[in-house]
């Protein structure tokens, strides 16, 4: 029998952990949190994924899965916490060093060690290094970086099914790895070095962020103009080697809107392109709140009062709860602290630390203005009686998508 220590139970970290119980690993789940490690250890969940709350009860009930705030001996051990940003966009691998430091005295020889976070470049050296200074005779082991590529909302099926990228610091060590992978994947495991491993990852969201961007700035210009940017995109789209994506608020959540400034961080004068698309995606955000700010100003003309604002949507994404660099959230929160009077909706989640979360019928009631931030399902199915001002900033009525 396998055992896999997994360290950092999130939205990546959990989903695997349950994954691997119900294929008869026995997985130790790691998190800093008492409240997290509680929750599982009681067989629910405390993020929303489709299908997760069936595979970590299952997992728990069988005895395959355990939730611990220490780490655990085992035969791989997978680090799969956040990488944030330290001031100024530049990245910040602590939690990423502060796992590799716990599981070190827990690592035997013939051990595996897996980085999926994703990561700047050089990071798996950085563990190897690590390691060796705790004491690990890294040569005896097997360590190698294999970023997630998992769509929120999808991620059991795409954990199964997604081809991955394995980077080795050696080729044995990508060879044990790839071993590994290909007992619960369905798709491609797909073998190179480690740089290149850590690469691929933010190459692929920068790509994804570059075409965002493209289409958010068609956004802005297209309600200078008097363009319906939705039937704009669908037309341009016709065109066989087009294919403009839909704008949004923003870019939100822990990987397009963050792993772009990993580039960027360490090739300033050589990504430019990538930066601007950056740039561009926040600009789009800002230009939010400020047509909102113009549409309140003429409403209250009219109202002869402060307009209440329902803002329906925080998640980064529709059908999720993630709020992780959440634009949604920003604009919400923004508003809110210009002093306008703001009605927060998020259908996904029944608190936030900060916020009031009001219910969708409560804010049909109140609101004197509809801005939709998030296309989320059960905002398409309501409707907005014809004396309420709307903005559409997701494509919620654009019918043919």
């Amino acid at each position: 029998m396998i055992r896999v220590c997994i360290i950092g139970l999130g939205y990546i970290g959990l989903p695997t952990a349950a994954l691997l119980a119900n294929r008869k690993f026995m997985v130790h789940g790691v998190d800093v949190k008492k409240e997290v490690t509680d929750i599982i250890n009681q067989g629910n969940i405390h993020i929303v994924e489709p299908e997760l709350d069936t595979y970590v009860r299952a997992a728990v009930q069988s005895g395959f899965l355990k939730a611990s705030m220490e780490p655990a001996e085992a035969d791989v051990f997978i680090i799969a916490v956040p990488t944030p940003f330290h001031e100024g966009y530049i990245p910040n691998i602590d939690f990423v060093m502060d796992a590799t430091n716990a599981i070190a005295k827990y690592i035997r020889p013939g051990n595996i060690v897996i980085l999926e976070s994703t990561s700047p470049i050089g990071t798996t050296d950085k563990i190897n290094t690590r390691l060796k200074e705790k004491g690990v005779d890294t040569s005896l082991i097997y360590l190698a970086h294999c970023p997630e590529r998992v769509l929120p909302g999808h991620v059991m099926r795409e954990l199964i099914e997604n081809d991955r990228i394995v980077g080795g610091i050696n080729e044995e060590s990508t060879n044990a790895v790839v071993k590994f992978y290909r007992q619960f994947v369905t798709g491609n495991v797909i073998e190179t070095d480690a740089r290149t491993a850590e690469m691929c990852k933010l190459v692929e969201n920068s790509y994804r962020d570059v075409n965002i961007a493209f289409a958010n700035e068609l956004s802005m210009i297209c309600t200078k103009a008097g363009v319906d940017v939705y039937e704009l995109i669908r037309l341009a789209n016709h065109h066989p080697r087009v294919n403009i994506l839909n704008p949004g608020v923003g870019v939100g959540g822990h990987c397009i809107a963050v792993d772009p400034w990993f580039i960027v961080a360490d090739y300033p004068e050589e990504s430019k392109l990538i930066k601007t698309g950056r740039l561009v995606n926040n600009h789009k955000t800002e230009w939010v709140i400020e047509s909102i700010g113009e549409k309140v100003k003429s409403l209250k003309e009219q109202l002869q009062r402060e307009p209440v604002i329902g803002c329906l949507g925080l998640a980064f994404k529709p059908d999720i709860d993630d709020l992780r660099e959440s634009p949604a959230l920003y604009v919400t929160t923004t508003l809110i602290s210009k002093g306008l009077n703001v009605i927060a909706v998020e259908p996904n989640i029944n608190t936030h630390p900060t916020l009031k979360i009001t219910s969708l019928h409560e804010t049909l009631e109140k609101a004197d203005l509809f801005v939709f931030l998030v296309k989320h399902k059960v905002f398409r199915q309501i409707s907005i009686p014809q004396e309420k001002a709307v903005l559409d900033y997701c494509g919620i009525f654009d019918t043919q998508n």
